[in-house]
């Protein structure tokens, strides 16, 4: 995958460019790289290059961390909860 399509605002890049960035910095800059990808990128491909390109030789990164937990977190399907997810637990029903 093109790092242009990947990292759209370069965000992932500056990241691995900012000295002691903590943990929680990187999982902020994560939420917004991920509201940065147009619809319909493929995420975990995207995550891939990213790691590949960034990640690697770089031991230890945070956000090298953050990138490998995105891949093995599972992938959120839509809303729970709500009415109607309290309605179906009633009847059994949707």
């Amino acid at each position: 995958m093109d790092l242009a399509v990947a990292d759209p605002k370069g965000l992932v890049r500056e990241s691995y460019r900012i000295e002691g960035i903590t943990l929680g910095e990187c999982r902020s800059i994560f939420i917004d790289w991920a509201l940065s990808l147009k619809p319909g990128t493929d995420v975990p491909e995207a995550l891939r290059a990213l790691i590949a390109h960034y990640g690697a030789g770089v031991a230890g990164h945070p956000m090298t961390d953050v990138l490998e937990a995105g891949l093995v977190a599972p992938a959120e399907t839509g809303r729970r909860g709500g009415r109607m997810a309290r309605m179906r637990g009633l009847d059994g029903q949707a």
